[in-house]
């Protein structure tokens, strides 16, 4: 007679280590693309004062005109052509909505340049960032 031998049955049993790690993976994941969600800082900027100013949405693209006359979008430095490439390189630009932010001493010059850099490139929706007067 032929002894057969057979598997022992196991119990089943769940694995943490390997759910731990997908989890943390997730939770990684979720918080650089929450990130990215966050509206851009921005500069630091004397803001001019309007006892008009409306509550905008957040723009597409906030374009800061320093008091040197520099140009900032998205953190980085660029010329007059480059906004216009970068505003006609965006896809719709009568979709693309637009905030130009300026100190009160730029001179005015520089934020009508900003204005015809963004016509240029056919942006249509500006918006102008202003602080709300103190009541």
């Amino acid at each position: 007679m032929v002894k057969m031998r057979y598997f022992e049955t196991r119990k089943a049993r769940i694995e943490i280590i390997p759910m731990i790690d997908v989890m943390l993976f997730l939770l990684v994941f979720f918080i650089i693309v929450t990130l990215q969600m966050i509206p851009d800082a921005g500069v630091s900027l004397q803001l001019p004062v309007s006892t008009q100013t409306d509550q905008l949405p957040h723009p597409k693209f906030t374009v800061n005109v320093l008091p040197d006359g520099t140009i900032q979008v998205k953190g980085q430095n660029v010329t007059d052509s480059e906004l216009t490439g970068m505003l006609e390189a965006d896809g719709d630009p009568t979709k693309t909505e637009l905030t130009i932010a300026t100190d009160k001493t730029t001179a005015f010059q520089k934020f009508m340049n900003v204005i015809d850099d963004a016509r240029k490139a056919g942006i249509t929706d500006i918006g102008i960032a202003a602080q709300p007067a103190s009541s």
